[in-house]
């Protein structure tokens, strides 16, 4: 079963599409959530999670403090899921646990989460950013040339802060990134490998003096 680990919504049962979806291990997922709070890239970020399945990743973000949330998935019993597994998210901030998570006034502010049931290329066509986490977890069989085109197509949308983090199998190669979007390390855990990138807005050049 898959639970929300931590956050409002901590061991929040999530529904998940019985076939067509892989989802992320509960190992991957802390290792993920954990080194994003480490470097604080989490509380009230815009967070976009492409290729969502269940809605996973960007609702283990909404649960820890982001404040803007699309799940982008065009199956559409996969993208009804999403849309149950935000609504259940929503009940437990409005009437879950009155914890360290609460504001002073003792009431959670439900984070907006959207589904949008649609490709990522067609998502990300007409998106408007600026989106601060990033989550791609394609199916291991996307075509290389499939995923560039939405690294391409997602780097314009990206804060000058943003992290993005893309989850393939051990067998697939290094992702090609586009400009705007920097590579930083590779992490693997069994059969799923991690890449972790980050905004790469280069400013412009100073002119040189004549």
């Amino acid at each position: 079963m898959t639970r929300i680990i931590a956050g409002f919504a901590g061991s929040l049962a999530l529904q998940v599409p019985r076939s067509g979806t892989r989802p992320t291990s509960d190992r991957v997922r802390e290792a993920i959530f954990s080194a994003l709070e480490a470097r604080d890239a989490i509380e009230g970020a815009a967070v976009l999670d492409l290729y969502a399945g269940s809605g996973a990743l960007g609702l283990e973000a909404a649960s820890r403090g982001a404040a803007d949330v699309v799940l982008v998935e065009k199956a559409k019993a996969a993208a009804d899921i999403c849309r149950k597994n935000a609504d259940a998210l929503g009940r437990a901030a409005r009437g879950g646990a009155r914890g360290a998570s609460h504001t002073a006034a003792g009431a959670h502010r439900p984070p907006r989460v959207k589904v949008a049931a649609q490709s990522v290329a067609a998502y990300l066509e007409h998106a408007v950013g600026p989106f601060d986490l990033v989550f791609l977890d394609p199916p291991y069989d996307l075509d290389e040339s499939a995923l560039a085109r939405d690294l391409a197509l997602l780097a314009p949308l990206l804060s000058p802060d943003a992290v993005v983090v893309v989850e393939r199998g051990s067998r697939t190669p290094e992702p090609v990134w586009p400009d705007g979007i920097a590579p930083e390390r590779r992490r693997d855990y069994g059969e799923t490998v991690l890449w972790w990138a980050s905004a790469d807005a280069q400013p412009a050049r100073p002119s040189q003096p004549e």
